[in-house]
């Protein structure tokens, strides 16, 4: 007869996420995950099957977590104001809790040779992003198509290059360089 579980997995994944959030997969050691998430090996393995299995969960989780986020973006109807609460809303993710950067992009950029079907599943959930920016950039009945592709691409390089920047720069600072991405858009 199996045990029964002394704790709650999705506690346990939220404190595992934070230990791969800094380290990233690489860096993350079981030692590690014991050590945060409260549990041994043993329980790790036997819920998870692996720090692998960890690590989806903790990429799954995540996404559950910037779901809401990611659903108001989509269906708003807002035009660049939305984008522009897209920014500020993963900033407010991106110096939680004195973590810097974004899980995903984070992710991304240590998987990104990798063919982790898995992970890499998990990373590309929301490609649209783009489409919908575009959605309502074109909002703006002024600007014409190649603009709008333009500006679509520059945000959308912003929105992915600034999680590595929060890293080394301040909240501040990011909150200015939002303010700036978006003064001629």
């Amino acid at each position: 007869m199996p045990r029964a579980k002394n704790y709650c997995e999705k506690e346990v994944i939220e404190k595992a996420m934070s230990v791969f959030w800094i380290h990233g997969f690489k860096g993350t050691s079981m030692q590690m995950l014991e050590k945060e998430m409260g549990i041994n090996k043993f329980s790790i393995y036997s819920s998870f099957g692996s720090k692998h299995g960890v690590f989806v969960e903790c990429l799954k989780r995540y996404n559950e977590k910037t779901k809401n986020i990611y659903l108001s973006f989509k269906n708003s109807e807002g035009g660049v104001e939305d984008i522009i609460q897209l920014f500020h809303d993963f900033k407010n993710i991106w110096f939680s809790n004195e973590k810097k950067g974004c899980f995903m992009t984070n992710t991304h950029n240590e998987f990104a040779d990798s063919d982790d079907e898995l992970v890499m599943y998990q990373i590309e959930r929301r490609k649209d992003l783009k489409d919908i920016i575009i959605k309502k950039l074109k909002m703006d009945n002024s600007k014409n198509e190649d603009t709008v592709l333009k500006e679509a691409s520059f945000i959308l390089l912003s929105l992915h290059s600034l999680p590595t920047t929060s890293r080394v720069s301040s909240k501040e600072d990011i909150e200015n360089y939002i303010e700036m991405i978006f003064k001629n858009i």
